[in-house]
């Protein structure tokens, strides 16, 4: 009978592996709810996918066949929405496997990679695993980029800067003006990501839109994906748009093949009905809004998300904080130490949400002097 773990296997302890990949915590997944909670950990969208995307997945039968490993058909139908050449749309099973395709393609062992910190928290593993230096940039007091900082941390050794917006896990954006400001302070030989997973939840104009700026910029690459506004989160397909020499790089470190057919053809169905996904988008965009006023009016202080998530700076008191979710049916992602994102899921969410939010508040302050809500809720 083979083994059921590790610690049967001591010989593996031999085995010579990079240090630094040994010290990298794993990517942690938000936890799963029971069936009478809610689990908001993971971003996703709460609404199931609509019928007709449900059939044109059950109609890629042909499993026992590799899928288009270009992905042509979902590259053409992107490219003429935005008027773009196919070669300048680049597919892959999720935008984090597009950040780990143009880090791999920029930068090793020597090289720097800039971005800002707190924010999506797999971007410290990518970079190490490519060989490079990470260098995290403090948030804003807000929890947004400060730009001019992380402009600043730019070194003749830096290959890659990553720009989040809306920022994962605090919700806020970038604006146009100050991207653009920005640009002009990068060096063109540095590649700039433009991470922007939940840009179809954003209502601020200000903030910038990747989209709007196609051809602007020759080192910069637009991310974007169909896991959260489209809903396809367990199919794993998101797309970049760039200019062909810079997406060839991506292309040539990609695993091959790892677009199943099915993301494709669930992607391309649910471009055909897209007004209607935007039509959840809005549903959710409401229910943040809701969120956003509960929260404020029991005293939290709470960045403007224009994300599917709210951020909790809980700081010092996040451990205890998501506790009291925890045990009142809302399963959110803490970061120790940090601060607590709470997707906004399910409309019966809302309201138990609200609640916990308001037992913490009380939990948490009352005949405790030294755990006072404005440690964190100023």
């Amino acid at each position: 009978m083979a083994p059921d773990n590790a610690s049967r296997l001591p010989e593996a302890d031999k085995v010579a592996l990079r240090p630094e990949i040994l010290a990298t915590p794993p990517y942690r997944q938000g936890k799963p709810a029971a069936a009478d909670a809610f689990k908001l950990s993971s971003n996703e969208n709460p609404f199931p996918p609509l019928p007709g995307v449900i059939e044109a997945i059950a109609a890629e039968t042909a499993i026992n066949r590799y899928p288009d490993a270009a992905a042509f058909a979902l590259r053409e139908r992107l490219a003429a929405r935005h008027d773009v050449d196919p070669a300048e749309i680049h597919v892959g099973s999720g935008s984090v496997a597009l950040l780990a395709q143009f880090i791999l393609a920029a930068a090793t062992l020597g090289d720097e990679v800039v971005y800002s910190w707190r924010s999506f928290e797999a971007y410290p593993g990518l970079v190490t695993a490519s060989g490079a230096t990470s260098v995290p940039v403090p948030n804003t007091a807000a929890g947004g980029h400060d730009l001019d900082a992380i402009a600043a941390a730019i070194t003749p050794r830096t290959r890659v800067v990553i720009v989040c917006s809306p920022n994962n896990p605090t919700g806020t954006t970038v604006t146009a003006a100050d991207f653009e400001r920005f640009m002009t302070q990068v060096p063109d030989s540095v590649l700039v990501l433009l991470d922007e997973a939940y840009a179809e939840f954003v209502r601020d104009a200000e903030a910038v839109n990747g989209l709007a700026i196609i051809g602007r910029h020759p080192n910069l690459v637009i991310l974007r994906t169909f896991s959260k506004a489209y809903g396809l989160a367990g199919v794993r397909v998101g797309w970049a748009l760039g200019a062909e020499r810079l997406l060839d790089a991506a292309r040539a470190s990609a695993i091959p093949l790892s677009v199943t057919g099915i993301a494709q053809a669930a992607a391309l169905a649910s471009l055909e009905r897209e007004a209607e996904l935007l039509q959840r988008v809005d549903t959710i965009v409401e229910r943040r809004s809701r969120v956003l006023a509960g929260l404020r009016e029991q005293g939290w202080s709470v960045p403007e998300s224009q994300a599917n998530f709210v951020w909790l700076a809980t700081g010092d008191e996040t451990d205890a904080a998501a506790a009291v979710l925890a045990e009142n049916g809302i399963i959110a992602r803490a970061f120790s130490g940090s601060g607590i994102r709470v997707s906004v899921g399910e409309e019966e969410s809302v309201e138990k949400l609200l609640a916990a939010a308001q037992l913490i508040v009380e939990n948490l302050s009352a005949g405790h002097p030294d755990r006072r809500l404005e440690r964190w809720c100023p």
